[in-house]
């Protein structure tokens, strides 16, 4: 993906699709360049010449993070690329299945800085505060280097477990909601939700809740994304798997953090 938005023809396909869609094609169009008149064909496609790791790049700005979880049997293999987290609930006791990629890690610190980068109160550059992602092109822009060297990149770390039966939940969360709870603060209030309710997006309605800001500004003022995916038991001990999810989400696990360009605005 990184390399279809590298040049100016992947916008201009999302784009297109924005058109398509009455309700996003005007917000679309105020962010990126739309071909809907003979403009498309003298427009010169000059992003993927720029060099080297500068501030003053002028193309698309945005980015996402990406948390992807895939069960298969009793495997379960998660892939992230950002600061969401994936995390397994096993005898009520949390267990984070991915690393979040802040600046300030050792490995990501290390890699910022050879690319050319650097970090100033917690931030690539004083602008981004995660370290990998989807998108954000301004920090990809050294040709001398490979995707997963540059400034930030959108190369994942890959977990793998096997579930059991001590197994009770999978959540997968922005850092709207980490900023708010820790991982066993999340397991916890899951828990004491599920004793009463049912409905798991009602669960996740009230993390909401739990995490949104009474007033504008500090914690709980970020954009939110849950996904809650709970284990049942089988029925019968003729069952073939262990474990079959339920899952109830507020938002695709694509589309986590995909508004992270508002978010930029916010913080500066």
């Amino acid at each position: 993906m990184d390399e279809m938005m590298r040049g100016q023809r992947g916008w201009r396909e999302l784009a297109v699709l924005g058109d398509k869609i009455e309700k996003l094609s005007g917000m679309l169009e105020g962010f990126i360049w739309s071909p809907k008149s003979s403009e498309a064909n003298d427009h010169v496609d000059d992003w993927a010449f720029e060099e080297g790791p500068h501030s003053d790049f002028g193309g698309p700005n945005s980015g996402s993070t990406a948390c992807v979880a895939v069960i298969r049997g009793k495997k379960l293999v998660v892939a992230n690329a950002g600061d969401s987290r994936c995390v397994l609930s096993r005898k009520g006791q949390a267990h984070n299945l991915s690393k979040d990629h802040k600046p300030d890690l050792e490995a990501e610190k290390d890699r910022i800085l050879k690319a050319g980068g650097f970090i100033q109160v917690g931030r690539v550059n004083g602008s981004l505060n995660l370290a990998r992602a989807i998108g954000d092109m301004e920090f990809k822009q050294n040709k001398y280097l490979p995707a997963e060297k540059q400034i930030v990149t959108a190369e994942p770390d890959i977990t793998s477990v096997e579930l059991c039966d001590d197994d009770e939940f999978l959540v997968i969360a922005c850092d709207g909601i980490w900023d708010c709870m820790s991982s066993q603060q999340l397991v916890d209030f899951i828990h004491h939700q599920l004793e009463t309710e049912n409905k798991l997006s009602a669960v996740c309605e009230k993390v909401f809740d739990r995490c949104l800001a009474p007033t504008a500004g500090g914690e709980g003022c970020d954009n939110m994304t849950m996904i809650l995916i709970q284990f049942k038991k089988p029925s019968s001990p003729s069952a073939s798997v262990t474990n079959q999810p339920q899952s109830s989400s507020q938002s695709s696990v694509g589309s986590s953090e995909t508004d992270r360009s508002s978010e930029k605005r916010e913080s500066k």
